[in-house]
């Protein structure tokens, strides 16, 4: 007996003409919580709605937005969701067609995560004074996540970029469903006692259950109580879990987390070349500085010194006597010029001279100098000199 033989579009195309042909099916809302929601660049979204045991998936096309949508739709949201369910042929799998959404209120694990996230920060350990400071050079990070993923292939991508001398240490830990929490924390913990320079503790984005684990309490206390600062890199840039409230810094992504916690080698390089450039040139022109201030001491000390002072002395004596000899030698040209003056004139007036031009002079028998005949009488004895000699003789007569 021959079989009939289908084709799967020809057995997807069936189901769901059974689906449109369901009065219920064609109209119907569902109640639960929304997760993995995603508002596609087309304009449609796409998202899970689930429940304590099931999940369906769902999308609302673009056309339904605008009245279909009247709230900021987010994951943890409960809804109840109104459309049509049917097949989506390509994928061989039902889901809720939405036409509308309607808040039912928030969802559990969203609820579970605002009441720890409030208890945490009643207890303080959001506080900013317990944030310890990420270092600045770090040379040794540890980092707890999954060893296989694009979180980790991040982490050692932008590290050894900035850093070609990182030295990177892999806790390899579950990052979601059971046992994941657990596994976190004994990373921290074993990383902790490695005198590392920080932590870097994520995983990459997903839904709010798969990042569940990081808002379990067991991996808060362990990321408050460690030693060693840690950067909290959960999700993408828009998920928020409360091991980023408690490290002491949250990144955004695992990317911005490598970039917090390794300095740029070749920057860093640059730099201490400038400031040994600079070093070298500020200890250059202090030494000059040092130097000449030295030179003037030198010339200072010299001029006070015993020896420089005595010299100092000898030379203004050397001067003195100069001056001195200068002034004696003067005093005594002048004083040779004026008694070879005055010798001139007395050699003039000196009655030597005259008689050797033909003159002659009378003294009497007393000696005295006779200028007039009437003081002579007739016998005085007189002597007349002349230049070569002198005569005695006796007055015999005296004419006026």
């Amino acid at each position: 007996m021959a079989k009939d033989i289908f084709s799967v579009s020809e057995v997807n195309n069936y189901i769901n003409g059974m689906f449109e042909n369901d009065f219920m099916l064609k109209n119907i809302c569902i109640k639960g919580e929304i997760s993995n929601i995603t508002f596609h660049t087309s304009g449609h979204i796409y998202f899970t709605l689930k429940d304590e045991d099931s999940c369906i998936a769902g999308v609302m096309f673009r056309g339904n937005r605008a009245k279909g949508l009247t709230f900021p739709i987010k994951t943890g949201d409960k809804v109840n969701v109104s459309g049509r369910i049917g097949v989506y042929n390509a994928a061989g799998k039902y889901q809720i067609y939405a036409t509308s959404f309607e808040q039912a209120g928030l969802g559990e694990l969203y609820q579970r995560y605002e009441e720890l996230k409030k208890e945490f920060e009643e207890m303080g350990m959001f506080d900013e004074s317990y944030k310890r400071p990420i270092p600045r050079f770090s040379t040794k990070i540890g980092v707890v996540t999954a060893e296989t993923g694009a979180a980790i292939h991040d982490i050692i991508t932008t590290s050894t970029r900035r850093n070609p001398h990182i030295e990177i240490i892999l806790y390899p830990s579950l990052v979601q469903g059971a046992g994941a929490a657990p596994s976190i924390v004994r990373g921290i913990e074993t990383l902790d006692e490695l005198d590392l320079d920080v932590i870097i503790v994520g995983r990459g984005g997903g839904s709010i259950e798969d990042l569940w684990a990081f808002n379990e309490e067991e991996v808060a206390r362990a990321v408050f109580n460690a030693k060693t600062p840690i950067i909290s890199a959960v999700g993408h840039e828009v998920d928020y879990t409360i091991c980023d409230f408690v490290a002491d810094k949250r990144a955004a992504t695992p990317t911005a987390a490598a970039e917090m916690a390794v300095f740029e080698y070749d920057i860093l390089r640059d730099s201490m070349i400038n400031i040994e450039s600079r070093l070298d040139n500020a200890f250059a022109r202090s030494l000059d500085a040092t130097k000449a201030m030295l030179d003037v001491y030198k010339n200072r000390l010299g001029a006070l010194s015993p020896t420089n002072q005595l010299t100092q002395l000898m030379l203004r004596l050397s001067d003195i006597n100069n001056r001195l000899d200068n002034a004696i030698t003067i005093k005594l040209n002048e004083t040779r010029h004026r008694l070879e003056n005055d010798a001139s004139k007395l050699d003039l007036l000196s009655p030597a001279k005259k008689l050797s031009s033909g003159f002659s002079y009378v003294v009497d028998d007393s000696g005295r100098n006779v200028t007039k005949a009437s003081s002579l009488n007739v016998g005085d004895d007189i002597t007349v000199y002349f230049s070569e000699g002198k005569v005695l003789s006796r007055i015999n007569k005296i004419e006026e």
